[in-house]
């Protein structure tokens, strides 16, 4: 049996056919009349770069300029005979198309070329499936993969035609095709549950963070965009870090020391990419939290890409459709142009040029070598100063005990001695102020 015949008997026995690394596939996909080079480029290149992810091996690919997908079979018949000819001549047995398809495009264009068809999400989703790392991860992910595969159900072959019968069935006229779908809703309606209980266990850690006044800042951006290295440069924490897209998929949160008595928490998240398909936004369920529950965004860009601005216009345009709501308040942010030290040649230099062009406020750093990494801690100490207060006291020399009490809330530093006492400073959470009640009597003055 050909490695294209076993991936379609998998699919008509029911199950959803997954990437399994082993496949030999032709990357498909359209692009509008008139469209350049760098439209072609932008189609094939994430795609290509998620097939890697994947472990796929890419022999070639098929493009088609037209205005839009056919209703049948997304791309036209003369490029589906295209298609199987090329499968062919390169021994080819999947073809990944770069959007979603629908069920019946998809049935369509595996009955007229023999070739296992995986879609955008398809895709997407497999990777999200290898890369989970929590419970909550692993069944957001689950959840998307059961709700793309019950419209996509088929009941072809002999497995899933014949009547079926005993107990927890509907009968001996319920097909197996109709079994297998009441299992999955009854497995979607499970997982919801299990989900919302995550979420009110998420809930109760959000408030008591808050209750603390520690400042959050968020690291987003595009993926594969140096996220998780200046992560580990800023917290000192180990993370996987890949030339891979989504080598992070489950958010970490750890503390950042900014110097002075000041320090964050700081969430490395999943990243973004162009046309992220809405049915694996719960998958993004933790990161979209914590960019919204944040004090500060950092944006991270690969600022050696030559695709820059449209990253950055990408993962604007995810935060405003997909993170915040219509007339929600965001927090400010923080755009860290990284990987500066591979920026060389003159158009790289020019798009870098005219990505700072666009941008309110930014900074420039090298992660991987660490580069100014101080002067972005500076920036987001200047940009979130307002939640620190800073608190001078003069403690009379026999109550210098109260010195382990004050440095238990915050930073404390001892500035010298007057007037018969110690005089000392404390950097602490502004939320924190109304627990010095008690030393109301000590407190020389505030500094803002």
């Amino acid at each position: 049996m050909g490695r294209g015949k076993r991936y379609l008997i998998e699919d008509y026995l029911g199950r959803r056919a997954r990437v399994y690394g082993d496949e030999r596939a032709i990357l498909v996909g359209i692009i509008p009349p008139g469209a350049g080079g760098a439209e072609e480029w932008e189609t094939f290149g994430e795609l290509r770069a998620l097939a890697y992810t994947a472990g796929v091996s890419i022999l070639g690919h098929l493009v088609q300029r037209r205005a839009r997908p056919d209703p049948a079979t997304f791309i036209g018949k003369g490029k589906v005979r295209e298609l199987r000819a090329l499968a062919e001549a390169l021994a080819a047995d999947t073809a990944i198309f770069n959007d979603e398809l629908s069920p019946d495009q998809a049935r369509n264009l595996e009955e007229l070329t023999g070739l296992k068809i995986i879609d955008r999400t398809q895709l997407i989703l497999d990777i999200f499936a290898q890369r989970a790392g929590t419970k909550e991860a692993e069944l957001a992910v689950e959840l998307a993969q059961l709700e793309y595969l019950l419209p996509r159900m088929r009941g072809w072959g002999q497995a899933l035609t014949n009547p079926g019968g005993g107990i927890g069935t509907m009968g001996p006229g319920e097909t197996k095709l109709e079994i297998e779908r009441r299992k999955i809703r009854r497995r979607i309606q499970r997982i919801r549950r299990e989900l919302v209980e995550a979420d009110r266990i998420r809930a109760i850690r959000r408030k008591r963070r808050q209750r603390s006044g520690i400042p959050l800042v968020a690291i987003v951006g595009y993926t594969n965009s140096g996220k998780s290295t200046l992560f580990k440069r800023l917290t000192g924490e180990e993370v996987l870090i890949e030339d891979k897209l989504f080598a992070t998929l489950d958010t970490v949160v750890r503390r950042m020391d900014l110097g002075g008595g000041r320090w964050v928490l700081v969430a490395d998240t999943v990243g973004f990419i162009r046309k992220l398909p809405h049915s694996l936004i719960p998958a993004f369920r933790a990161t979209m939290e914590a960019a919204r529950e944040a004090d500060l965004l950092l944006n991270v860009l690969d600022a050696s890409s030559p695709r820059i601005l449209e990253h950055l216009r990408a993962v604007e345009r995810i935060l405003a459709e997909e993170v915040f709501s219509p007339g929600e308040e965001r927090p400010p942010i923080l755009h860290v142009l990284n990987k500066v030290d591979l920026v060389r040649d003159p158009a790289q230099e020019e798009l870098l040029a005219q990505a700072r062009a666009e941008l309110s406020r930014h900074v420039s750093i090298s992660a991987r070598n660490g580069w100014n990494l101080d002067g972005l801690r500076e920036e987001i100490a200047r940009i979130l100063s307002s939640r620190w207060a800073e608190v001078e006291f003069l403690i009379p020399y026999e109550r210098s005990h109260l010195l382990r009490s004050l440095g238990d809330m915050g930073q404390l530093r001892v500035l010298g001695s007057r007037d018969g006492g110690i005089t000392a400073r404390l950097v602490l959470p502004r939320e924190e102020l109304p627990k010095l009640e008690a030393f109301r009597d000590l407190i020389v003055r505030t500094v803002d």
